[in-house]
């Protein structure tokens, strides 16, 4: 079980007021909002960059911040790793020296060589130890970045923003090493960002920030699909996350099929290896709803379930319904007309089918 963070606290930068709490013991937590929303100073506050003005700060058990106490422990006795949105390499020095500054600051205990070779392993650095910063690329330096900070043998790993200053090509060269991370070093990881699809993709949970303030946290699927959240200034629309299993793959119309509980979904994409594992994430408004099965219609996936709940945005006038879709036990959220719920006759327990686009569905 990964270790408890528990945050709560008041501080006040200038004229900006932070008013946030959220617990999370997911294996990486994401802090989603937009930009001036309390994200940065947030995880500052959880390293010791900044002292709030009251609070209590609490990692694995361990009392980091509580001002009712005084206790503030310093950031050098924190054990917190810090990966920033440039990846802040020393130029003079090589990639292999890069890294074991980051290994100085661990206890002698944790200094072990094959700690050093389990990190370039994780994070495929090995063939750059040679190199300076200068001969890498922005993906490679934030993977430097990264494995300095593992080094430093942290019991919680802050992430602000580190695929920001990259290019498409660059994130998706670096998003599988971080989804290791997250899934292979055993350490937590509180991960700021205001791009929802690396959100979707690497968060177990998800705390949403707006206006200095936590509005929901929890499990990635269920805050993300939360109508209600969605209404928020900066917020996502509301999708369904759906992990599912690399299947048969259909090269000659580019297609693969994935495995997932809530049926065969077929998705615009070749690539994948058969058997992993993947997250694909449906928008609520790119999913319709029907009676029975339809022929003679373009969408390749249909997915038979059941009406689990129906929340109106808005009020009884508002032109919209939320729908969320039971499907073998994958919860679907769908966007439809108030006019189509009368129409269909839909109630909670009213069987359907939920049909969507291949090109619709998102992959990593």
């Amino acid at each position: 079980m990964s270790p408890v963070i528990d945050v709560a606290i008041r501080h006040r930068l200038g004229t900006f007021d932070l008013d946030a709490s959220f617990r999370s013991d997911g294996r990486l937590t994401a802090l989603f909002g937009r930009s001036g929303a309390g994200k940065t100073s947030l995880v500052n506050i959880i390293g010791g960059l900044i002292a709030p003005t009251v609070g209590r700060v609490v990692v694995d058990g361990e009392v980091l911040v509580d001002t009712q106490a005084g206790i503030f422990l310093p950031k050098h006795r924190r054990r917190i790793g810090y990966v920033f949105q440039e990846a802040r390499l020393f130029p003079h020095l090589s990639v292999r020296q890069n890294l074991l500054f980051g290994r100085w600051f661990a206890p002698r205990s944790a200094r072990a060589s094959s700690q050093f070779a389990d990190v370039l392993n994780l994070l495929g650095i090995g063939h750059l130890l040679a190199r300076r910063p200068g001969a890498l690329s922005g993906g490679e330096k934030q993977r430097v970045a990264i494995g300095r900070a593992l080094l430093s043998n942290p019991r919680l790993l802050l992430m602000d923003e580190p695929l920001a200053s990259l290019d498409e090509a660059r994130k998706a060269e670096i998003l599988p090493y971080i989804e290791r991370l997250r899934d292979e070093a055993g350490i937590p990881i509180v991960y700021v960002s205001h791009a929802v699809a690396e959100v979707a993709r690497l968060a177990t949970t998800v705390a949403i920030l707006e206006a200095g303030t936590v509005r929901a946290c929890g499990p990635a699927a269920d805050t993300l699909a939360r109508p209600d959240l969605a209404r928020l200034p900066g917020a996502p629309e509301t999708s369904s996350l759906i992990e599912g299993r690399v299947g048969a793959v259909d090269p000659g119309f580019g297609l693969t099929r994935i495995e997932t509980r809530a049926g065969l979904i077929e998705v615009v994409r070749t690539g994948l290896r058969p058997g992993e594992t993947i997250r694909i994430r449906i928008l609520a408004s790119d999913v319709m709803v029907a009676l029975a099965p339809v022929t003679g219609i373009s969408a390749l996936n249909q997915l038979h379930g059941m009406v689990a709940e129906i929340a109106t945005a808005g009020g009884p006038e508002a032109g919209t319904v939320d729908l969320r879709i039971d499907c073998g036990g994958a919860m679907l959220a769908a966007r439809l007309t108030r006019r189509s719920l009368v129409e269909l006759g839909l109630g909670v327990g009213s069987p359907v089918v939920a049909i969507v686009k291949s090109v619709s569905v998102e992959t990593p």
